[in-house]
């Protein structure tokens, strides 16, 4: 939780700068705050180790700070910048069509600091009178206050996971319980998690209620018996406790699992049989337990095939399951690459060997190295020499490894009028072309379209990157005719990517799978800055399979041989 913490008072930082005037800092906080916030290993782990310079764009002066920040929970830098503009940016942006920019013309005109003196000036239409705002701009602000509020109440899918596996790992150390499993929106994958919801069973439940209000990271014990028991973690994060008994506990993870609306048509179903079902078990008329201790049997004796957890948002998933025409969802064992990897080449930490290595211990076979082609001089990218370069370490790399591949490739910027800015004849020494938006977030809506329609079509590209540029509570996706884009990128072959990182989660599930429906391909990419961050495949593949994505849907289930003739050249 600490890491979200720092994360948030760098990105801060970043825009106060930003604010100012300042050139180049900003976009240096906000590399280390992107690195921290990503990082699986607790920031306060590699303050006390000394590692904190192992992450990638953090300096000596940067690692200071942060260091300042796990030591007393504030920066005093931080804190001297905020004086200059006292209003909560952070929370301020996360209000779509409200920038840093605008946050400061919005203290500056009418004062407001908090969401609930934005709220009052839209409300009032106030912020209509604006020059340079309008009508407009206040009525996005108000659709986007209530989503906003939302997004305060989450943690991110990639923290909430490791979070809920240790504490879990941890009650099974215990030696209190006998088996407990997360359920809750995190187990259907869902992007942001409002809260941890764990099951248990245990024969000695005072003592396994005792054993987890006295984890490590508790801060406040909300309630805590034999049946139920709430904590507050560090950060604000709430985790339920509730024991049920074995016979029970297939019902219960059905039921807390949710989602709620999954929940009522399956209740309905019961009902039409003349049964009740609840979290104890599925009950006939006469009260006799007809399942319960296994997920499995509730929807069988529903006549329903096994609905998996990614799937149960009430989105046809029962109608589906009663004709057994469920998709073989993918798996985390299928996938065999990484189609989205940085080194140290570009902005990444870590050098083609040390992620191939990473990424065999995985059980991976190949990774594609895309180092970002130098666009901007607050990003270090690599030049032609550069990549020509790499080129020779890979090929000489690949001589050596026994039984993995590393894939050359490059990750081109888009540009404005959808031109890409890697010269062609180096598009084609590489094997994979991956294209994406880094500038100009907001186009309208038909300028847009055109520009990822052109990058999609395009003879070279084979991989469309973080196809709708959001970062999870702090930028929406930007606006175009996502059907005319998918639709394009399906008749030209180019795969759309389902980037793995936590803040990105980038294509989400609903738009996966409408591009399924019109027989786009996904591919699969961590994103990698990292080794550690190889780990986020795991979301890639949740996120796919919300989307209803099968193997055969997604290029990382083929071999590196396999890929290289499916992708768009080589089809």
């Amino acid at each position: 939780m600490k890491n979200r913490q720092v994360a948030k008072i760098l990105y801060e930082v970043a825009d106060l700068l930003e604010l100012q005037g300042v050139q180049f800092k900003p976009r240096a906080y906000r590399r280390a705050a992107q690195a921290v916030e990503s990082c699986p290993t607790p920031v306060e782990e590699l303050a006390r180790e000394g590692r904190l310079s192992e992450l990638p764009g953090v300096g000596k002066s940067i690692a200071e700070k942060i260091e300042e920040i796990v030591a007393t929970g504030q920066l005093k830098y931080h804190q001297e910048l905020k004086k200059a503009l006292p209003i909560d940016l952070h929370a301020l942006t996360q209000v779509e069509g409200v920038g840093p920019k605008t946050a400061k013309l919005l203290y500056e005109e009418l004062g407001v600091r908090t969401l609930a003196d934005l709220e009052e000036a839209a409300r009032q239409g106030k912020i209509r009178e604006i020059k340079g705002l309008g009508p407009k701009v206040e009525e996005k602000i108000l659709r986007g206050l209530e989503e906003a509020r939302r997004a305060q109440r989450r943690e991110l899918l990639g923290y909430a996971l490791p979070l809920a596996r240790d504490l879990c790992r941890k009650l099974l150390g215990s030696g209190t319980v006998k088996r407990v499993e997360p359920a809750g929106s995190l187990r259907r994958g869902k992007e942001t998690v409002g809260d941890l919801d764990l099951l248990a069973v245990s024969d000695r439940p005072e003592q396994a209620a005792q054993a987890f209000t006295s984890l490590p990271g508790v801060e406040e014990v909300l309630a805590q018996g034999p049946k139920k028991s709430s904590v507050r973690l560090s950060g604000g994060f709430q985790v339920d406790l509730r024991i049920v008994p074995p016979e029970s506990f297939g019902a219960a993870l059905q039921y807390f699992t949710g989602s709620k609306a999954h929940n009522i048509r399956l209740r309905e179903r019961a009902v039409a049989r003349g049964w009740k079902l609840n979290e104890y078990g599925l009950f006939d008329e006469a009260g006799n337990r007809l399942a319960g201790e296994k997920e499995e049997d509730i929807y069988r004796a529903l006549d329903l095939q096994f609905i998996p957890p990614e799937l149960r948002e009430d989105q046809g998933e029962i109608q589906v399951a009663e004709r057994g025409q469920l998709p073989r969802l993918v798996t985390a064992e299928e996938i065999r690459g990484d189609l989205h990897v940085h080194t140290n080449w570009s902005d990444g930490r870590g050098d083609v060997g040390e992620l191939a290595e990473a990424a065999r211990a995985r059980g991976l076979t190949y990774i594609a190295v895309t180092d970002h082609y130098k666009f901007s001089q607050a990003i270090r990218g690599v030049t032609a020499d550069d990549l020509l370069r790499q080129l020779d370490e890979i090929a000489r790399l690949n001589e050596e490894l026994k039984g993995f591949r590393v894939l050359s490739g490059v990750e081109a910027n888009i540009q404005r009028d959808g031109s890409l800015d890697v010269p062609a004849e180096l598009l084609r020494r590489v094997e994979v072309v991956i294209a994406a938006v880094h500038s100009h977030f907001r186009l309208s809506k038909r300028q847009m379209t055109e520009r990822l329609v052109r990058a999609v079509e395009h003879e070279l590209v084979d991989i469309l990157g973080h196809p709708t540029g959001r970062l999870i509570g702090e930028r929406p996706p930007y606006e175009a005719d996502w059907q005319e884009v998918l639709h394009r990128a399906a008749k030209s072959g180019t795969a759309l990517e389902v980037n793995a990182n936590p803040q990105r989660l980038d294509l989400a599930a609903p738009m996966i799978r409408e591009a399924l429906e019109v027989g786009v391909r996904l591919a699969i990419g961590t994103d990698a800055h990292a080794p550690e961050h190889l780990d986020f495949l795991e979301l890639g593949v949740l996120t796919c399979r919300r989307g209803w994505a099968e193997s055969g849907q997604v290029l990382n289930c083929l071999s590196w041989e396999e890929f290289l003739a499916a992708r768009k050249r080589g089809a």
